[in-house]
């Protein structure tokens, strides 16, 4: 990776949220046509939602602030959980799931 510009590019968890987004965007390439618009929508925008509330509370924020933030970003996990469990993907979904919440606890 390049030298890092802002501060949450430093983050190892906005990193691998990062990751974590682009995998969520290619299991939603999995969900059915009459998705496209609404859960496969919804599922990427959470995921986006997630690394942009990291990024946002890094920056000039105090900690309680920070924390806050990521608070915001745990509960956009459930997002996603939902999208695959309504697609019958439970396999994905228990996987992304357990692997969204390590992210954060090894955070």
């Amino acid at each position: 990776m390049s030298e890092a510009k802002f501060k949450f590019e430093k983050l190892r968890i906005w990193r691998d949220v990062m990751e974590l987004g682009e995998e969520m965007d290619l299991m939603t390439n999995e969900f059915p046509k009459k998705e496209v618009y609404n859960l496969s929508s919804q599922t990427r925008r959470a995921a986006d939602s997630i690394a942009l509330n990291i990024s946002e509370g890094s920056i000039l924020q105090s900690k309680p602030e920070f924390r806050r933030f990521m608070g915001y970003a745990i509960r956009l996990l459930s997002e996603p959980l939902l999208a695959c469990t309504r697609q019958n993907i439970a396999n994905t979904s228990i996987q992304l799931y357990s692997k969204s919440i390590m992210i954060f606890v090894i955070y």
